[in-house]
């Protein structure tokens, strides 16, 4: 594997995420932004943060099929989310856990970045994922 995920000792802790990953490997795979939309570009889970959240990753898995890539591969995920408030991290977390087996997502995650924003491409967009990848 090119990727190796880690938390040392001394770094907060517990956080669903490792803070630091390195990769080694030639081939570096960025996924732009996914939101909730279908290949028809068709809003997905319109008011619904974990169901946006669970299909933009789907998305992102996508993308990452794409150029041969798995989120085992993953060393750095960006999630842009709007109007953030601590009240949503259990519909932020609920979207991760709806999608954790089927796209084999790594537990704990890649070292991550959740952003909150005032605004995403369109007014019903309430989250937007971002990946980068490296490949041997």
């Amino acid at each position: 594997m090119a990727v190796e995920l880690f938390s040392p000792d001394g770094m907060f802790q517990p956080v669903p995420y490792h803070h630091v990953s390195v990769a080694s490997g030639t081939r570096h795979v960025h996924v732009a932004g996914q939101i909730a939309r279908t290949a028809d570009g068709e809003p997905v889970a319109t008011g619904d943060l974990a169901g946006q959240l669970a299909h933009a990753l789907r998305n992102t898995a996508r993308g990452l099929a794409g150029a041969g890539a798995t989120f085992a591969d993953v060393v750095r995920l960006r999630i842009f989310v709007t109007d953030w408030q601590p009240e949503k991290y259990a519909d932020f977390v609920a979207g991760i856990e709806q999608v954790a087996e089927e796209l084999e997502l790594p537990d704990a995650l890649p070292p991550l970045s959740a952003i909150g924003v005032d605004y995403l491409f369109e007014p019903d967009v309430l989250v937007e994922v971002e990946a980068y990848a490296v490949l041997a």
